[in-house]
């Protein structure tokens, strides 16, 4: 019998735009799980067989390759229900990183059901910049803070994430301004997703 899908939103926007911030916020609200890319390789058992495969790949400088990263995904998420650390009845899984292209959406189909997608938005891309010259100086690290360098990021990112949110329709996204204070952008955020959770899930304050 295959599993439900997992009832999910997804988070995406550019280095700068806060959304591993959002993302933490919005996973510590009762009822949302936040899951970040990042925490999912960061919680692999280098010693397990899915951890041996990742290394061959990290070690040499490759890219993981989109089945390898579904496959990981899949497991590290069937872990944490099997911990009860997500409740899928109660929890809307909240995605930061995955899927990150266009096959992974695909990949994916089947595993997650995408309730909405939220894209937060900066307008002005030299307020963009900006804000990730500051973070980089601020967390030392400036060689990030190399206007080029950023500008380059930026422009994979461009390129990675237009062909995931044209997967999805655009009814099913919700663009968020970034721009804002941050209390703002998690209002806004909130007012898109708790109606959906009323609708979807049980009460996880019972």
């Amino acid at each position: 019998m295959a599993e439900a899908a997992y009832k999910s939103v997804l988070l995406f926007g550019a280095p700068g735009t806060g959304k591993g911030t959002q993302g933490a916020i919005l996973g510590a609200v009762p009822g949302f799980f936040h899951m970040s890319s990042g925490d999912m390789f960061r919680a692999l058992d280098k010693e397990s067989e899915l951890g041996r495969e990742f290394l061959k790949y990290s070690t040499k400088g490759l890219l993981v390759p989109d089945e390898f990263t579904v496959r990981l995904w899949s497991a590290h998420t069937k872990g944490l229900v099997e911990s009860s650390s997500f409740e899928p009845a109660s929890n809307c899984l909240v995605l930061d990183g995955i899927p990150r292209t266009a096959k992974q959406c695909g990949l994916m189909e089947g595993r997650i059901e995408v309730l909405k997608v939220l894209h937060l938005t900066i307008a002005d891309r030299d307020e963009l910049i900006g804000r990730l010259k500051k973070r980089a100086l601020s967390s030392g690290r400036p060689d990030d803070a190399d206007e080029s360098v950023i500008r380059r990021r930026l422009k994979v990112y461009d390129d990675e994430t237009t062909p995931v949110l044209e997967h999805y329709s655009a009814d099913r996204i919700a663009e968020i301004d970034a721009a804002q204070q941050p209390a703002e952008v998690v209002r806004d955020i909130l007012e898109v997703v708790a109606p959906i959770h009323a609708e979807q899930f049980e009460n996880p304050l019972g």
